[in-house]
């Protein structure tokens, strides 16, 4: 692990120490596997003793400036407010036969990226919310493995975004299984009502219709299951407090003026938990323990051997593709027509040297 010294000097020393902190943060990074936001960054350092709690402003400061200089590149953290620009096209740096010979290739394996039903006799459907980007980055290895939707739910503000998870809940349920939630957020007074809070959210929706004419989702059979951040969870594997209870708009729920303050919920807390919370991020600095968290909410309901089944599936899929190319000559055919593409190429660039 590179040593991550903090910039403290000013003028140009500051510019050469703004430097050497990018580079071993981004030797630091390598070894993380995985994008980390400015906010994730800061649970690392605290969790290597390079800072203390009351110095996260100042890290998730300095990693931006460093962004901004070009010291780091400017997509180094994770997309946190997941604001990229979509209709982007790129020239293809290929020519065209090319591109032909990559989808006649493409051909040959179509087995390999056909998405088959993988829910298709199931007992479960599953979708996964996080409530900060470092978790989805975390978390998403996991979720490819066993077909499950992830996304961040920061805000609750999306009409679309619940829209569509919700849609897929219908459909679901519509085919005859029975669909779950998993949650994983803060551990403050707020995340621990959760589920109330996003079945409210779907409740809002329910009545809406899309534009193929499907209606809305009743999420009354919904199960929302909240795997995390939980307090065992954090005290096994010494995750960092905040020692207050601010909220999002800047309000303390420890304080008799917050009107929320004298509520059950937050006194509940108080009296169990104290005047702390613990962050979503600080789980990034457990990479190994905080996936298979996820992994073992994830199998509460698929079992251990939904790997196998998705296996099975998959191999269905390979052995009727390979079939039907055999029945009707389109293996050959394909084949046929690959060699003819890089012939071809092969006389053109003989020609090229001639002519040069």
């Amino acid at each position: 692990m590179p040593e991550i010294i903090l910039p403290s000097s000013k003028g140009e020393k500051r510019e050469e120490e703004l430097k050497a902190f990018a580079e071993a943060i981004k030797e630091t990074s390598a070894q993380i596997g995985f994008k980390v936001s400015a906010r994730g960054w800061c649970y690392h350092a605290e969790g290597i003793r390079l800072i203390n709690k009351d110095q996260f402003d100042l890290v998730e400061n300095l990693i931006n400036q460093c962004r901004k200089e070009g010291y780091l590149p400017v997509d180094f953290t994770a997309d946190e407010e997941g604001r990229k620009f979509s209709g982007v096209e790129r020239p293809e740096k290929i020519t065209p036969e090319q591109k032909q010979l990559d989808y006649l290739k493409m051909d040959l394996r179509v087995e390999e990226i056909y998405t088959p039903d993988w829910w298709k006799g199931e007992k479960y459907y599953i979708q996964m919310l996080v409530e900060k980007i470092d978790l989805k980055s975390l978390f998403e290895p996991v979720c490819r493995e066993y077909k499950i939707p992830i996304s961040t739910s920061k805000g609750w503000s999306s009409i679309l975004q619940r829209a569509e998870y919700a849609r897929r809940f219908k459909q679901a349920e519509d085919d005859g299984l029975k669909c779950v939630l998993l949650y994983c957020g803060d551990f403050d007074p707020d995340g621990q009502r959760i589920s109330e809070f996003i079945k409210n959210n779907l409740d809002d929706i329910q009545n809406i219709v899309w534009e193929d004419g499907m209606e809305g989702y009743d999420p009354s059979n919904l199960l929302i299951d909240r795997f995390g951040l939980n307090y065992d969870f954090i005290i096994a594997n010494q995750l960092t407090w905040i020692d207050n209870l601010i909220t999002g708009s800047g309000k303390n729920l420890a304080s008799p003026s917050h009107k929320n303050h004298h509520m059950s919920y937050v006194q509940e807390y108080l009296r169990t938990i104290g005047e702390r919370k613990c962050e979503a991020n600080a789980i990034v600095r457990r990479t190994q323990e905080g996936r298979e968290l996820c992994r073992q909410a994830i199998e509460k309901y698929l079992g251990r051997n939904a790997h196998t089944r998705f296996r099975r599936k998959r191999q269905a899929v390979r052995d009727r593709l390979q079939a039907f190319r055999e029945r009707t000559g389109l293996q050959e055919a394909i084949e046929s027509a690959i060699r003819i593409i890089e012939e071809d190429a092969e006389q053109n660039e003989g020609n090229e040297e001639r002519d040069e």
